[in-house]
């Protein structure tokens, strides 16, 4: 199986997790919105501590927010954390670099513990959630309302199948009794 395949197969089992939940479509993008934000604004590792009570706070759908933290995952956090830090470097007036962000998280992520963590320096530690603040701020509203209106097409669509599968059948049932 080649990667454009596995990556395909990936997105549609997702998107069916996210559209055949059992519940409003409101209450399934909460759910998605409250993991992205949380995806989005807390280090990769505490978001989950996270985003689940939210979730049991907030009335949203516990699956949402556990998956939709996984915007940040073992793969995408070598890209997103160095460029959200760039950015929440650049709206600080920080003079820190890309390679010595991307250095630097490197370091931390190679080494996995909490020293190497608090060795980065406050500098890159606030970069971070101003960063990822700013990446919240965009998406969690869209992450919202794109799920939501994904669950209404997808429902509205399994309707229109569903009332013309019940003409078809209808139509046989008449069709019979001639």
């Amino acid at each position: 199986m080649n990667l454009k395949h596995w990556c395909k197969r990936k997105c549609f089992s997702l998107y069916m997790k996210i559209v055949r939940e059992k519940a409003s479509p409101e209450y399934i993008a909460r759910g998605w919105a409250i993991g992205m934000f949380f995806g989005c604004l807390i280090p990769f590792g505490f978001q989950l501590i996270c985003s689940i009570p939210a979730a049991f706070i907030l009335k949203g759908s516990k699956i949402g927010a556990t998956l939709g933290t996984l915007l940040t995952n073992q793969v995408t956090i070598f890209f997103i954390y160095p460029v959200q830090c760039y950015v929440g470097s650049r709206i600080m007036g920080s003079d820190l670099t890309y390679s010595a962000i991307k250095d630097a998280l490197r370091n931390v992520l190679r080494r996995q513990d909490y020293d190497s963590l608090f060795s980065l320096g406050w500098d890159l530690i606030e970069a971070f959630f101003i960063g990822g603040l700013l990446l919240t701020v965009l998406m969690t509203p869209v992450t919202y309302y794109a799920v939501k209106a994904m669950v209404i097409r997808y429902r509205g669509l399994r309707e229109k199948l569903k009332i013309k599968r019940l003409q078809k059948l209808k139509e046989k049932q008449e069709h019979i009794k001639q």
